[in-house]
């Protein structure tokens, strides 16, 4: 595990999807390999899959280390239907959203305005939209759009027409630059203690990486491939991902559809999941790490 890096809900996640000698696991979001090479200490072979340059370096020491029961895609994971083509099917598949510390850490990543950075939070750096691109090329619509949709940012209209304005005086190429353009729209602090561009950085992250589009193609693949008994886990951030997760979860643990269509209720097509339920952070956890508070861990097994 790379120094700086914490697996988030590492004992629940271990606990949840059970990886053992002679089970096979997709870590879809490969991160630094925190629960990776747990599930490989655990005996169990390993396919991991990450678009981020840098996890491609830090899954290299884990494949010498690992060389027999350790395997390394770079990639999206809304490329899981082909792995599982290719590779498939799974005793367990992970998703571990978000951004990670050390992405988070680095300045030149742009995902942060703790540091000043390039405006950038892609997480694929070759891919084609950065966050710069956004706020320079999105009407103020587009811009309001973003933010009150992906941030939940009520005051959306108003960081809009404030990114609009300064971009005539000068393009707005900076985390602490438009993370100063936000609070100053919105009045400062005012006592919060979340600093008011949070959302807003929030938002253009999504949007630029299609985050969710991304997991719901994602999410779709899954009953595919996993195995009978095998089990999923998502590990969500933020509450459009698990409100996301939780209907899709849902909708393929619900035997019959019920309605005003239907007098006696019908057969559910997707039906093929069973509901194992869902894990928080522990007060030790949030003690030694502050980040994972927000993170949600849901899990489903496939009954059919």
């Amino acid at each position: 595990m790379e120094s700086g890096h914490t697996p988030v809900l590492l004992k629940e996640v271990m606990e949840a999807l059970q990886p053992a000698r002679n089970k096979r696991m997709l870590d879809a979001t490969f991160g630094r390999g925190g629960h990776s090479r747990a599930m490989l200490v655990a005996g169990a072979e390993v396919v991991a899959l990450d678009q981020d340059h840098e996890a491609e370096r830090c899954a290299l020491s884990l494949a010498a280390e690992f060389p027999q029961q350790f395997t390394f895609r770079r990639g999206n994971f809304s490329s899981l239907a082909s792995v599982n083509d290719e590779l498939g099917p799974f005793d367990g598949i992970l998703f571990d959203l978000g951004v990670s510390s050390p992405q988070l850490d680095t300045a030149e990543r742009g995902f942060s305005f703790q540091q000043d950075g390039p405006l950038d939070m892609r997480m694929n750096q070759e891919g084609a939209v950065s966050a710069a691109d956004l706020v320079a090329d999105s009407t103020e619509q587009e811009l309001a759009e973003i933010i009150f949709r992906f941030g939940d940012e009520s005051q959306a209209r108003r960081i809009a027409r404030a990114i609009v304005h300064a971009r005539v005086k000068e393009p707005i190429t900076r985390t602490v630059q438009l993370a100063e353009i936000v609070e100053k729209a919105v009045g400062g602090r005012r006592g919060s203690k979340i600093h008011p561009a949070t959302k807003t950085f929030q938002a253009l992250r999504i949007a630029a990486n299609d985050e969710l589009g991304v997991l719901r193609e994602a999410l779709t693949a899954t009953p595919a491939a996993l195995k009978k008994s095998g089990r999923l886990g998502v590990i969500s951030f933020h509450s459009l991902e698990d409100r996301m997760v939780k209907d899709f979860i849902a909708r393929h643990s619900t035997e019959e559809i019920r309605g005003d269509s239907y007098a006696f209720g019908q057969p559910n097509p997707d039906y093929c999941f069973k509901k194992l339920g869902r894990w928080m952070p522990g007060e030790e956890e949030l003690n030694a790490n502050p980040r994972a508070r927000s993170a949600r861990l849901r899990v489903a097994e496939k009954i059919l």
